[in-house]
């Protein structure tokens, strides 16, 4: 007899959840979404803080990005070697190990007194969050019954990962109004109440035998680095105010070397028994679509944020905490899609549903191309932030679904933490790339400016003539973006041939119950 795929009614032994379980999977998706909210907000919540915490650590222009680099470093590079840990030593174990290193490292950031104190608590954040993000996708995968539960629970992780940015912004805003230092502090409690309930919600998995790919570890984490590093430098701008050039040694130089080791951590992995990436993850087809789209999403994401932030500041003259909460429509409408694209994930096959965000992605940042100085909030702007917010919700579940699908339960864990990488290496790679366009875009339009002007300009003309430069390199910006969202529509609709019924019928490991502390 043909069993109904979409029948989650099985034993509690192959759905991975006993009547206990089953009460308590409210509770540990809210551990689990906790986590990553606290993780996803770091990198937007400092962005806002970043003019006050340069005052008060008295860090250079130059240095000032390195509060943000030193922790996209640590984070893209140890994700695979945090991911990998989890499947080996027990993914709840490793989760918490995260959790609460992200929040000590939380503490010594809000207590630093000095620029390398900051920039040395924020890598630390990096390799916290690398442990944790992997490890909580991975307890999704083995927590939730295959079909519409874990559709559900992962339409929330994925509300949390794409509004994360956006909260951020707010959050940071309002903190930043009492003290930089808080949107460091406010971490830990966080991260000691979800490390706490952890043991009481989540079940741990059972760990994999197999020894430590120490080349493997070795070659990936030092390649990652020095890939984010390299391209993370190319969007800095030297003493000038140029943004650095591609032939720049500290540019071009890392990425060479993190690509050649990159090259060498695949041929250790195809020759590894204990490989630390099998190479199963990413040869299944509809994973691979799935990376390849989540890298491009992640360098239009990352991007779109960041320009848009300096829009809203710049050229609009918003306030921090203004232009956080410019942002929250994006959040509102991420959240409702999300939970849309979950209900529609166990009738419509996900290259529909994402096929339909990326088009409704790439036109917002249609939209955004066609910002001016004189653009308005409600009339020129809020109308794209939503379009964008439903596409991204559209894109972010069923993306994060095929990314974990037909994964081996042994490796879901370094299969989590791939989509996590590719995410990360995707927003630097956009926000080099993307930023060269948008320096270019600037020092073109102020040199036709200044030409056109005919004499020395007054106090307001260049005011206004720098937001006009600001405003058409933002434009050029996006104009690119367009071109990268479109493609990574097609890449989705073509490639992504798994079927919705396929999703429903995973059945997950067998997991151990929660244990009850006290």
């Amino acid at each position: 007899m043909r069993r109904d795929p979409t029948d989650t009614a099985a034993p509690p032994p192959a759905t991975g959840a006993s009547d206990h379980g089953r009460r308590n999977l409210g509770l540990a998706l809210v551990l689990i979404s906790a986590a990553q909210l606290m993780v996803v907000l770091d990198a937007s919540v400092v962005n806002i803080a970043l003019p006050r915490i340069q005052d008060d650590l008295s860090i250079t222009d130059a240095n000032l990005t390195w509060v943000v680099t030193s922790y996209a470093i640590a984070f893209g590079g140890l994700l695979l070697l945090g991911g990998r840990m989890g499947d080996v030593i027990g993914r709840r174990k490793v989760f918490i190990g995260g959790v609460l290193l992200f929040a000590l490292a939380s503490l010594l950031g809000g207590l630093a007194q000095t620029e390398w104190q900051l920039l040395s608590a924020r890598a630390l954040q990096g390799a916290g969050a690398a442990a944790a993000s992997p490890t909580a996708l991975a307890l999704i995968t083995t927590t939730f019954p295959a079909g519409p539960p874990r559709n559900r629970a992962f339409a929330v992780y994925a509300a949390m990962s794409g509004a994360g940015a956006a909260v951020g912004l707010i959050l940071g805003g309002a903190l930043t109004e009492v003290s930089w230092r808080w949107t460091m502090l406010i971490n830990v409690p966080i991260g000691l109440l979800v490390a706490f309930l952890a043991p009481r919600f989540l079940s741990e998995s059972k760990p994999q035998p197999g020894r430590w790919d120490l080349p493997g570890a070795f070659t990936a984490t030092l390649g990652l680095v020095s890939l984010v590093y390299g391209f993370n430098h190319k969007a800095q701008v030297d003493a000038q105010g140029n943004p650095v050039a591609w032939t720049d040694f500290w540019t071009m130089g890392p990425i060479v070397v993190g690509a050649a080791l990159l090259v060498a951590f695949f041929v250790i992995e195809a020759r590894s028994p204990h490989a630390l990436l099998p190479l199963r993850i990413v040869t299944d087809r509809t994973r691979a679509v799935s990376f390849v789209v989540m890298l491009i999403v992640g360098a239009a994401i990352f991007s779109m944020f960041l320009f848009l932030s300096l829009f809203i500041q710049d050229v609009m003259g918003y306030s921090p905490l203004k232009s956080g909460v410019a942002f929250l429509p994006f959040t509102v409408g991420i959240v409702v899609s999300a939970q849309v694209a979950s209900a529609l994930a166990s009738r419509v096959d996900p290259r529909w549903i994402a096929g339909s965000g990326g088009a409704l992605s790439a036109l917002a940042m249609y939209g955004y191309s066609q910002l001016t100085a004189e653009t308005t909030y409600v009339g020129g702007l809020l109308p794209w932030i939503i379009v964008q917010s439903v596409g991204m919700g559209l894109l972010f579940v069923p993306l994060t679904l095929t990314a974990v699908s037909r994964v081996d339960h042994a490796d879901s864990g370094v299969g989590s933490a791939v989509l996590n990488t590719v995410q990360q290496v995707g927003g630097a790679i956009g926000i080099a790339v993307l930023g060269t366009v948008f320096a270019n875009g600037i020092t073109e339009k102020m040199t036709e400016l200044a030409a056109s002007a005919g004499g020395r300009p007054s106090p307001e003309q260049l005011e206004l003539g720098e937001k006009v430069a600001q405003a058409f390199g933002t434009t050029e910006t996006f104009g690119v973006a367009i071109w990268m969202m479109v493609a990574a529509t097609l890449i989705t609709v073509i490639g992504l041939s798994i079927k919705h019924e396929e999703l429903a019928m995973e059945t997950p490991e067998p997991v151990a119950e929660p244990e009850t502390v006290g």
